[in-house]
């Protein structure tokens, strides 16, 4: 095996040891003029000047540079300029080899700018003469300055509401459109939680929703069902997270009408929850989903925060205490409310969470106002903002699953004893 192949395979195992992009799976990408620059004194002495630049090479021999960025696999602009004027443009992703014309075919203006973009990153731009020496360039790559930690959305009797979570205060704006509006928000990147709960929202006022990071800004497309166009109002408000140190960014979708028969139709389905609806099987149901849920999370999401719902979860609070053994709210820790003292319920609501059968006349509660294919969603923001919506739907489908098992029982049970013995 010849001397310059055996190199070359011992440095492409080397790469690939320490984890680096093998120079030959590098995409060769070639940003090379149609036409020479003009001619000058350069060419005349470039054979003489060649000698004192490390030989006949320097000028005539095809240019050849790797870029990279870090992290890898940001999207490369590249302009290849001559005198103020585009000549090529080319894109790539990161790492890549780039072709250039010999200096000899270059100007002494010429120069090759790199743009690198990548999500959740500041956007770099540098320039390389392409007469230079340089035969290698890295670019540093530096996150944006803020980051959107969650995004939730929450939806109940017309109105709704997407909450934008991020570690600084936002500098944001509204776009309204003719089937929707944008949010902009400006130099902010997406986690990979709030990407994820962003998946598969929808309710009767919101058809899509779908974020998309271009450049710097994260832009999040909000598209309305044709019910709600003309119908709802976006208002935003903002406020701080205090106990996880989060600025909060709030887009509430209010009817323009006032909702006020929304809210008679909730009041009139609350009162048509029964005691069957918060006992027997359909606790094995609250037990499940509250089991399956992180308990800060279902705190955060029943306690009183000054929202919408706020009404329509005191209300269902004071039900429940209404239609449950005794005439109490009972909480998982053994402590008891009586439901018609206002100061027992709102002590009652510091603890939602843990009220006993609070969590399945939710869903009753959901099931009498939504359409069926928007309970999931509707619930989810009311139990589980935070949780990704495949999440939360295999957490409902095991509680599910358990509800009618113990109804399967119980069916069981009862023919048995129905039976006539022999």
């Amino acid at each position: 095996m010849k001397p310059i192949a055996t190199t070359r395979l011992l440095l492409l195992a080397f790469a690939m040891l320490l984890g680096m992009p093998a120079l030959a799976e590098r995409e060769v990408i070639e940003l090379i003029p149609s036409d020479r620059s003009s001619w000058g004194a350069t060419n005349v002495f470039a054979p003489v000047t060649g000698l004192f630049m490390g030989g006949p090479g320097y000028w005539y021999s095809a240019r050849e540079i790797e870029i990279d960025t870090t992290p890898s696999g940001a999207i490369l602009d590249l302009f290849y300029v001559r005198a103020n004027f585009q000549k090529r443009f080319e894109q790539a992703e990161s790492p890549i080899l780039l072709r250039l014309p010999s200096r000899i075919e270059a100007g002494p203006r010429d120069s090759i700018t790199i743009r690198a973009l990548l999500d959740g990153y500041r956007q770099e731009e540098i320039h390389v003469k392409v007469r230079s020496r340089e035969k290698s360039v890295m670019i540093d790559l530096f996150p944006l300055p803020n980051s959107l930690e969650a995004m939730t959305h929450t939806y109940f009797s017309g109105r709704g509401a997407l909450t934008f979570l991020t570690k600084e205060a936002l500098t944001f704006r509204v776009q309204k459109a003719s089937d929707g509006f944008s949010v902009v928000l400006t130099e902010t990147g997406k986690s990979k939680s709030s990407a994820e709960t962003m998946n598969g929202i929808k309710s009767a006022n919101i058809k899509s929703l779908k974020g998309q990071q271009l450049g710097e800004d994260l832009v999040v497309r909000v598209t309305l069902t044709e019910s709600a166009r003309g119908n709802i109002e976006p208002r935003s408000t903002q406020g701080y997270d205090a106990v996880r140190g989060l600025h909060q960014f709030t887009i509430n979708l209010n009817p323009t009408d006032g909702g006020a028969s929304a809210v008679e139709k909730a009041l009139t389905a609350l009162g048509r929850i029964q005691t069957r609806d918060v006992t027997g099987c359909a606790l094995a149901y609250d037990r499940s989903v509250r089991s399956q849920l992180e308990r800060d999370a279902l705190s955060r999401a029943l306690a009183p925060s000054g929202a919408f719902t706020d009404r329509y979860l005191r209300g269902a609070l004071k039900r429940l205490g209404e239609v449950s053994p005794g005439g109490v709210i009972s909480l998982s820790n053994g402590a008891k409310f009586r439901p018609n003292m206002p100061i027992e319920l709102s002590a009652a609501g510091s603890q939602a969470f843990q009220a006993i059968g609070y969590l399945v006349l939710l869903r009753t509660f959901v099931e009498q106002l939504e359409p069926e294919e928007f309970r999931r969603n509707t619930l989810r923001g009311l139990l589980a903002p935070e949780v990704a919506n495949e999440e939360f739907d295999a957490i409902v489908d095991v509680a599910e699953n358990l509800e009618k098992q113990c109804n399967a029982n119980k069916a069981t049970a009862d023919a048995g004893s129905a039976s006539p013995t022999s």
